[in-house]
């Protein structure tokens, strides 16, 4: 069965959606998410907007992901690793590849990976720049 490429914002939905069951049950992802986020529809809806506008070019998302990790990682004592990325870009590829085909789906494998590495470079030079010379 041939599957369809990401083209509406109902595809983005479905896809951030299924993604995010798929991290809050995760063993590794799961508790830190969880432990996070207060509003998961505001969330996801936020998350929606955020691909949307970078897959379908749709300027919606509006707000600092960079800094809310940032956050994250100091509530959970900068113990977020390049294995957490990993396991983030594991499901969001299966979950790609589960619902969707084509070149946007192609462009949101490069996206994540581009997010995944910039976010943890970032974090790693927060963490230098607080720690002791």
């Amino acid at each position: 069965m041939r599957k369809s490429d990401i083209t509406s914002r109902q595809d983005i939905e479905l896809l951030v959606n299924a993604f995010y069951s798929k991290v809050r049950e995760h063993d590794m992802l799961g508790p830190i998410f969880n432990g996070v986020i207060q509003d998961w529809p505001e969330h996801l809806s936020k998350l929606a907007d955020f691909w949307e506008t970078n897959l379908l070019y749709v300027q919606k998302f509006q707000g600092n992901p960079m800094r809310a990790h940032l956050e994250v990682d100091a509530k959970y004592n900068h113990s977020i690793s390049q294995e957490h990325f990993g396991n983030w870009l594991q499901l969001w590829f299966e979950t790609l590849d589960a619902l969707f085909e084509g070149e946007k789906a192609i462009l949101a494998k490069e996206r994540a990976r581009n997010v995944a590495h910039i976010t943890f470079m970032r974090l790693f030079q927060a963490r230098q720049a607080k720690s002791p010379q």
